[in-house]
């Protein structure tokens, strides 16, 4: 992992979010992206790990894009951790988004939570999003949950009963309750049959739930309208398809 600064932060609470299969309708990682556009502050970028030593490049290919001066570049997948700083908040934030990683998943846990202490966060919070048996037009669906009895009884979350594969986030939060960190997953659930697009509306759903369980606001933005335009779509949608209807 590159380190370029240690941010000076106040009580800081560590939210993670990544592309891939934690991600259904690319709900965490557009809940990540609004958190990090919701103040009018500049985030500092504080680390990222190296590409090469983490990512199958078949799985995850770099993108070709082409700059203003008519340049090609490309961009590598990886994983970037920033600081947000928050004055109006009681405590400030490391903010963690990227793609989940293809191996060495506990080297890349170890790294990042090393990272974590010396950031001194208080409290760790992973994102994510999953597929469900549960109609668009209803309100999303939030659970949060502890991988262990003791954190989820302190924190007022439930205890996590999953069994299973699971991915990064997983890894992520046995590793914190084997290190003694705080640590609790939030996981919005998505309609199976409007997974193909982004779903602000569950986006949405995980920054109510982040402000519910850290007692702050975080502003809106065109959040909620763009949840709306997101429902109205999905409504058309099943029309068109019986079995969806």
């Amino acid at each position: 992992m590159h380190i370029h600064q240690i941010p000076q932060l106040r009580k800081p609470v560590a939210i993670l979010a990544f592309n891939g299969w934690n991600d259904a309708g690319e709900a965490a990682s557009g809940a990540i992206s609004h958190l990090m556009n919701a103040w009018t502050i500049q985030e500092n970028l504080v680390a990222e790990t190296d590409s090469e030593e983490f990512y199958d490049f078949q799985v995850n290919r770099p993108l070709v894009y082409i700059d203003d001066s008519s340049i090609r570049n490309l961009t590598w997948p990886g994983t970037q951790i920033y600081a947000l700083q928050t004055p109006e908040l009681p405590c400030d934030f490391i903010v963690v988004r990227g793609v989940e990683p293809s191996m060495k998943w506990k080297t890349f846990t170890s790294e990042l939570l090393d990272l974590a202490d010396d950031c001194e966060v208080d409290l760790i919070i992973t994102l994510g999003s999953m597929l469900a048996d549960t109609p668009h037009t209803r309100p999303i669906t939030v659970s949060g949950s502890g991988a262990h009895p003791d954190i989820a009884k302190r924190l007022g979350v439930e205890i996590s009963k999953y069994e299973g594969p699971t991915g990064i986030l997983g890894v992520i939060q046995d590793a914190c309750v084997k290190r003694g960190i705080d640590a609790i997953s939030l996981w919005a659930a998505i309609p199976h049959y409007a997974s193909n697009s982004p779903s602000p509306k569950a986006s949405l759903a995980l920054i109510h739930a982040l402000e519910d369980f850290l007692e702050v606001t975080i502003p809106q933005g065109e959040l909620p309208d763009e949840a709306l335009e997101w429902e109205k779509d999905v409504t058309e949608l099943a029309k068109e398809d019986s079995e969806v209807a």
